[in-house]
């Protein structure tokens, strides 16, 4: 471990040929027919409409139009890929190893991440090769936007420590920001906490202006996608406008916390790509329409159901952390991981600055919020995972290098 943590570049190298390695071996042994470039998806949906007819469109099991269902970055780059290699299997291929790029290319900065946020290489090395062995199917841009809050973190931390910058400097912060709300929209909390915490933190006086700056740079970067939305649609939403059905998916007479247990739960599951029925109605109603009327059932469920709503939020918001429940060999494996990485953070965070605590647990905290209240999907706390295996890392590595201080608060 120490030999790998002399130099963030040998880590990096070998963390990301292990991961790699790892998933080409695996991807060899899955069958060539789901290689191929499909529409069984929302995302390759759109990705096939994309190539075909250069249209954002026809995401549900009907063709319905343009669509919001999804950010425009997976499925645009999912095109481009078939589009430069093919619908065939090379185009399938190039796709699938992109992704295991982005994944192994995000646990094996781990180590660097973990050195610039002020934890030891050691421990990102020990969060990076366990992260490289760990496979969580990600299916709309988990792993690359995972690289996306590595980084920044650490740009905002270098803000915090080393001067605001200028004008120019902060408009591309904020700029970058809104092209990666693209992949996830999710990732605005995380910023908006950032920012937050600069405003607080930062004596310079051109700080309010500096985060109008950023602000000005994400409205930049959204604006061409919210126009094209809004011709769309007639509309204006953040990016996707899918949430009224997401958030009826979560909330309604016998959900469950898990959507494979949703869907396993109800005789008719109310999804517009699996249920004839329901993308039927978008058809008629178009997208807009339906997902007002999806929100404003489930609004209606929750205000007639507030203790069941918070019973669903509280399964949510414990599975996110402990693992799915109906799968008690991975809820056990996500419930150490937890506890490691809170044991992690008691020992580390103290000896850490306040930016340097504020840039890794800003994501911990703003990251998941949505998903309390929407259905769970275990690939959705994949942009977390390296956090938490950089802190479970930095508890390991203490009982490695030193048992008895690793098991004693007052010691350390």
């Amino acid at each position: 471990m120490t030999w790998m943590a002399r130099s963030s570049l040998r880590a990096f190298i070998v963390i990301f040929l292990l991961g790699f390695s790892v998933r080409v071996f695996l991807l060899a042994q899955v069958p060539e027919r789901r290689i191929l470039p499909n529409d069984r998806m929302e995302d390759t949906a759109i990705a096939t409409s994309l190539v075909e007819r250069g249209e954002f469109a026809d995401p549900y099991m009907f063709p319905t139009g343009p669509t919001a269902h999804l950010p425009p970055l997976v499925p645009g780059i999912l095109a481009l890929f078939w589009s430069v290699f093919g619908m065939g299997l090379a185009g399938g291929y190039a796709a699938r190893l992109f992704s295991i790029t982005a994944i192994s290319t995000l646990y094996a900065l781990v180590p660097w991440f973990g050195g610039r946020l002020g934890l030891t290489r050691e421990a990102g090395v020990l969060g990076g090769i366990i992260g490289s062995l760990i496979v969580v199917g990600a299916g709309n841009g988990e792993e690359i936007a995972g690289l996306c809050i590595g980084l920044m973190a650490i740009i905002f931390l270098r803000r915090w420590t080393s001067g605001l910058g200028s004008f120019g400097g902060s408009f591309l912060v904020g700029a970058a920001s809104g092209v990666a709300y693209h992949l996830q929209p999710v990732l605005l909390p995380v910023v908006l906490g950032w920012m937050t915490f600069e405003l607080w933190w930062c004596q310079d006086r051109r700080k309010w202006l500096l985060s109008g700056a950023m602000v000005l740079g994400m409205v930049v970067a959204c604006a061409p996608w919210g126009w094209r939305n809004y011709r769309a649609f007639d509309e204006v939403f953040f990016i996707r406008g899918n949430l009224g059905l997401e958030l009826r998916m979560g909330n309604h007479e016998g959900a469950t916390g898990h959507l494979e247990k949703n869907v396993r739960a109800i005789e008719e599951y109310r999804h517009p790509r699996s249920n004839p029925v329901e993308a039927h109605m978008i058809q008629e109603l178009g997208e807009a329409e339906y997902m007002r009327r999806a929100k404003a059932e489930a609004v209606d469920w929750i205000t007639a159901n507030p203790w069941d709503f918070l019973l669903l939020t509280a399964s949510r918001t414990a599975q996110f952390w402990l693992g799915p429940f109906h799968q008690p060999a991975i809820a056990l494996a996500v419930t150490v991981l937890t506890i490691l990485a809170l044991l992690g953070a008691w020992y580390s965070l103290p000896g850490m600055t306040l930016p340097e605590q504020a840039a890794l647990l800003t994501p911990l905290i703003c990251y998941p919020l949505a998903y309390y209240v929407i259905i769970y999907m275990p690939r959705y706390r994949v942009p977390l995972d390296w956090i938490l295996l950089l802190l479970a890392g930095a508890m390991v590595w203490r009982w490695i290098e030193n048992p008895v201080k690793g098991r004693d608060p007052a010691a350390s």
